[in-house]
């Protein structure tokens, strides 16, 4: 049977995720999740796309606080929960399309990441009175939201998938990679290697209650999986992989020949939830 392998959470868009035993489900996704993202002054987005060390940026919970490091930088904190940001100043923010109301976390955390990254820089967090729906032409009928996500509440991954990119890097002698290069908030253990491609609804439940999520669309990649997580920059002797192995195998044609790998998706039940780590997962395909 399939089972909950790994949970992830990335509080700060682009900066490096949290690996969790048990996580809270909300509408939105997992909780904390993306709730944050460093903006420039033009309220646009920074990616790990254009400054590759923000994956060095580390996040941890500690009692209400969010906290924030980098090697040579003193510790940032700032408040989990919106309604402490006291005095917080409303601001705009920018996510690809989507240009939505955000709370400005203050001139502390401005000064710490425009100083790591080398120009201006805030950090925004996302305003708890904010509704950005998701694109309903992958959820209809349901009309679901997220925060600063890509597009979708959560991204579910195969392990037997991963497995096997990397039996195929191993060919080329190239290390395997780990699954934080795809930056999954659920990582599922059981399936058959790329099976999540072809899942409708998964069903995982604790006492007396179940979380049901709808797996909505294949995730397109970007070269953000290129980038090594732990030294925030490509492997300078294999700058493509594993894109370039992926291209041989993953390309969509329902999405012009992008590569695929993983498959967004939404909460449809269990508002509130909390699953631990080998939590038995219901996998339905969708015919």
């Amino acid at each position: 049977m399939p089972v909950l392998n790994e949970i992830f959470v990335y509080p700060i868009k682009f900066c490096a995720g949290i690996s969790l035993q048990r996580a809270t489900f909300f509408e939105t996704g997992l909780e904390y999740d993306r709730h944050w993202m460093v903006t420039d002054p033009a309220d646009g987005m920074f990616t790990q796309r254009a400054y590759p060390r923000m994956a060095l940026i580390r996040t941890a919970f500690d009692g209400d606080d969010l906290v924030i490091d980098v090697p040579g930088m003193p510790t940032l904190r700032t408040p989990l929960r919106a309604e402490s940001l006291v005095d917080a100043k409303p601001m705009r923010a920018t996510v690809w399309r989507d240009t939505v109301d955000a709370l400005d976390t203050g001139e502390q955390t401005a000064r710490w990441f425009g100083e790591f990254l080398g120009m201006p820089a805030c950090l925004a967090r996302f305003s708890p009175q904010t509704r950005r729906t998701v694109d309903q032409k992958w959820t209809a009928p349901l009309a679901t939201h997220t925060r600063f996500a890509d597009g979708f509440p959560l991204l579910i991954l195969g392990q037997a998938s991963l497995d096997d990119l990397n039996a195929r890097l191993s060919t080329k002698d190239a290390p395997g990679i780990p699954a934080n290069r795809f930056r999954p908030n659920l990582v599922i253990g059981g399936l058959d290697a790329y099976e999540e491609d072809f899942v409708g609804d998964m069903l995982m439940r604790v006492p007396g209650r179940e979380v049901q999520l709808r797996l909505v669309k294949l995730c397109t990649r970007c070269p953000m999986p290129t980038i090594d997580q732990d030294t925030g920059a490509p492997d300078s002797s294999r700058p493509h992989k594993p894109l370039d192995t992926m291209s041989a195998y993953r390309a969509s044609e329902q999405f012009d020949g992008a590569l695929t790998f993983g498959k967004n998706a939404v909460v449809v039940e269990g508002e509130g939830a909390a699953l631990e780590i080998g939590v038995g997962v219901d996998a339905e395909i969708d015919f």
